[in-house]
């Protein structure tokens, strides 16, 4: 008998959106648990060594960082999203990584305090950006006809944009088609589009606000011009 699965959440985190892409499209039923960063319950840290989701929990064994979890959902679903070829795989386990280091940006873009540290952030973005433009495939996916980890991990990558595009047109993605490409068929997959709850755009602009940033002003200007 298989050990029931509980993913245990928080509702902003694009490393919990990549496992629940993965669960999704692997097909195992799983719960999810979402709790709240800012006030951590006992019984989490108790799980999670580095008090950072997800954690998913097989059976009563906690397994942490996502990076982890997506090598053991490979590893013991019927449905691997890895390619079959190592050396194919582990190039796209490096593209995961960069993935990682652009949601890293991300952080920085959105926490810089003032317009150099903002328009720095900006352009690292550009440049991470402009390197998957030259390697991204997109037709429809990362690497061709088959969706892949890369993809899961891309996914609430581009999510953030979708905010980020109402604030403001910073040249991140401009002039990358393949992109624009890849962005337009990761938000219509069933399993990216519901990730994230439905109120996931207003908990985001807020969290932004609530940074105090560069971009909570921008933020707050485009509302009232708006």
């Amino acid at each position: 008998m298989t050990a029931p699965l509980r993913l245990i959440s928080h509702k902003l985190c694009p490393y919990v959106q990549r496992a629940v892409i993965a669960l999704t499209e692997t097909g195992v039923p799983f719960e999810r648990i979402d709790i709240d960063l800012a006030n951590k319950p006992d019984w989490f840290l108790g799980i999670s060594p580095l008090g950072k989701t997800p954690v998913l929990q097989v059976g009563d064994k906690a397994i942490f960082e996502s990076a982890v979890i997506l090598e053991y959902l490979e590893e013991t679903q019927a449905k691997p999203l890895h390619p079959a070829d190592p050396l194919a795989r582990a190039e796209h386990r490096g593209w995961i990584e960069f993935g990682s280091a652009v949601l890293n940006d991300i952080a920085g873009f959105y926490a810089a305090p003032d317009e150099a540290t903002f328009k720095a952030k900006a352009a690292q973005l550009e440049q991470k950006f402009a390197r998957l433009e030259a390697r991204v495939a997109a037709a429809p996916w990362f690497d061709g006809e088959n969706f892949s980890l890369v993809d899961a991990v891309f996914g609430p990558v581009f999510r953030y944009f979708d905010v980020f595009d109402d604030i403001g047109d910073f040249g991140i993605l401009s002039d990358k088609p393949k992109l624009k490409r890849w962005r337009n068929s990761l938000a219509a997959r069933p399993s990216v589009r519901t990730a994230v709850g439905a109120d996931y755009p207003a908990l985001l602009r807020d969290f932004i606000e609530r940074r105090r940033s560069w971009l909570s002003r921008l933020q707050a200007e485009a509302r009232a011009a708006a």
